[in-house]
């Protein structure tokens, strides 16, 4: 978990947005490479926390789909937190020495923020808002923001209501398996010579994705 910072590549929506789903997919299949080489889920928080099950709820969601075919590191049954984040990334580099990282996680921010997604190219620093000095994860990040940044952030964390990150991480697996099946579709709909159809997937473009300031 760590607390988010204004950057130039951030994007982000209200989980609660009509349509949130398809649009969280749709920025999924034009920036993660689910046809092109190894892809692995790091799925980082910890379930004795509720403000930071953000990633091991998303980690549980998506390794219980049959046909979401990508490793996923991270689970309610088996966390990937601050205590064994550096080993298990490296047994899994060791596997998997050439995947796209999407890196999962929760976050605090403003109190106007609370409840909104965001997709980042880049890793995230884990542990951050709790003062811990970890590696960064991921080529690209997907983050929810839980809760208020700013004073006593574990007790921020564990006092967070449990409804926000279960909905919150609903929102983000179910868009990363709509991501997969869409980009499965084209790739038929290609082969097939169907190319020709207007407006195809991989180029729908949504104006209410809004780049942070």
């Amino acid at each position: 978990m760590y607390i988010a910072e204004t950057s130039s590549y951030h994007y982000r929506i209200s989980y609660k947005e009509t349509g949130v789903v398809w649009k969280l997919s749709s920025y999924f299949v034009e920036h993660i490479p689910f046809k092109q080489q190894p892809i692995v889920f790091y799925c980082i928080g910890t379930d004795r926390s509720t403000g930071d099950s953000l990633g091991p709820l998303t980690g549980s969601y998506l390794s219980e789909l049959s046909l979401f075919p990508y490793p996923v590191i991270g689970t309610l049954e088996d966390p990937l937190h601050a205590l064994n984040l550096q080993q298990r990334i490296e047994h899994t580099k060791t596997l998997y020495p050439d995947a796209f990282t999407v890196a999962i996680d929760a976050c605090l921010s403003k109190r106007d923020a609370v409840g909104q997604l965001l997709f980042q190219d880049g890793p995230i620093l884990p542990g951050k808002a709790v003062g811990k000095e970890l590696p960064p994860v991921g080529d690209v990040s997907i983050k929810g923001i839980v809760n208020i940044a700013g004073f006593m952030e574990q007790a921020v964390l564990q006092s967070t209501r449990l409804h926000l990150p279960f909905e919150m991480s609903r929102m983000i697996g179910r868009a990363l398996q709509l991501a997969h099946h869409r980009q499965k579709s084209e790739s038929v709909n290609n082969r097939d010579n169907y190319s020709h159809y207007a407006d195809p997937w991989n180029k729908v473009r949504y104006p209410d994705f809004r780049q942070t300031d």
